[in-house]
């Protein structure tokens, strides 16, 4: 069931980077509005899929599709 419901908050996110273009992590997730840990789960299984680009700045970071 989490793994369910990391994958479909996967896809929210790439819809939404995709909608909205490069946002900070903080942005996203009011934007997706999941739990914290599913959007990190998620934001991890993305990145490991060589889907997104994930840059620090400052004091957080920012993520875009690639």
């Amino acid at each position: 069931m989490v793994i369910q419901q990391i994958g479909e908050t996967a896809g929210r996110i790439w819809h939404t980077l995709d909608e909205k273009g490069e946002l900070r992590v903080s942005i996203l997730k009011r934007q997706v509005d999941v739990p914290e840990p599913i959007l990190y789960m998620a934001l991890g299984w993305l990145a490991r899929e060589d889907k997104l680009a994930v840059e620090p700045r400052g004091r957080t970071f920012v993520v875009r599709l690639k």
